[in-house]
């Protein structure tokens, strides 16, 4: 006998495409705009959809220097600036895009995506761990996540210091983007906590940019966590 799982979401249809997308790109549902809800909810541990709602309007806040409480008329602006984006960014931008496509343009894309931006982005890792990390901590060894386990799509490379060993994850940037609203889904908070109870480490996302034929580490702060992390797995392998 198996148990059938309720779901209470709202079906889009053909809409839920668009919906996504759009809220994505401006990230509109990220932790910084509706706090960080997997772990909220878990903190909650809720019986019915009502006490899980009831827990979220009181506890939530944005994740964001200011902090501002979370209220229904939060979300609600929220919904106000995804109907505009949509009204007036996306559907003219698709509506452009829909007019202009070929035949041609989709076979491209499928080599591109296929066989040279996995080529760029193999690349990419290669540099920044071979050419820059490996460079400024020397005693560490760092080797390419197992394809094997669950983390791999999230976590690149591990920094192993002694039997523990800190995550990598390698995140390509244009030059000149601005990365500081990034901010990691709940499926990849969900991997990295994953990572962390498995390996004892912290995940660091690493951002780089091709600039004069070279590739380099954008956030540059992220070096200094790196360290301070390696620190602390040291004096936990000598306890």
């Amino acid at each position: 006998m198996t148990n059938k799982t309720i779901k209470f979401a709202k079906a889009f249809g053909k809409k839920e495409k668009v919906l996504n997308y759009t809220s994505s790109t401006y990230q509109l549902t990220r932790p910084n705009k509706v706090d960080a809800v997997m772990a909220l909810i878990r903190e909650c541990q809720p019986k019915t959809i009502v006490e899980w709602e009831e827990y979220y309007f009181k506890e939530a806040y944005t994740k964001r220097k200011d902090r501002d409480k979370i209220t229904k008329e939060t979300l609600d602006d929220l919904g106000e600036r995804l109907y505009s984006k949509v009204t007036e960014v996306v559907i003219p931008e698709w509506t452009e895009a829909f007019k202009n496509l070929t035949l041609q343009d989709c076979k491209d894309y499928i080599y591109e995506v296929t066989i040279v931006r996995t080529y760029d982005g193999f690349l990419l890792e290669k540099s920044v761990v071979n050419d820059g990390l490996s460079k400024i901590f020397t005693d560490i060894k760092f080797e390419e996540s197992d394809p094997e386990l669950d983390h791999a799509g999230d976590i690149d490379y591990l920094g192993y210091v002694g039997k523990y060993a800190f995550g990598i994850q390698i995140k390509p940037i244009t030059a000149g983007a601005n990365f500081a609203n990034y901010n990691i889904s709940d499926r990849m908070s969900v991997s990295f906590e994953e990572f962390s109870a498995t390996y004892s480490g912290k995940v660091f996302v690493v951002f780089s940019a091709r600039e004069n034929n070279t590739k380099n580490i954008v956030n540059t702060d992220v070096i200094e966590d790196i360290r301070l992390e390696i620190k602390r797995l040291e004096n936990l392998s000598q306890k």
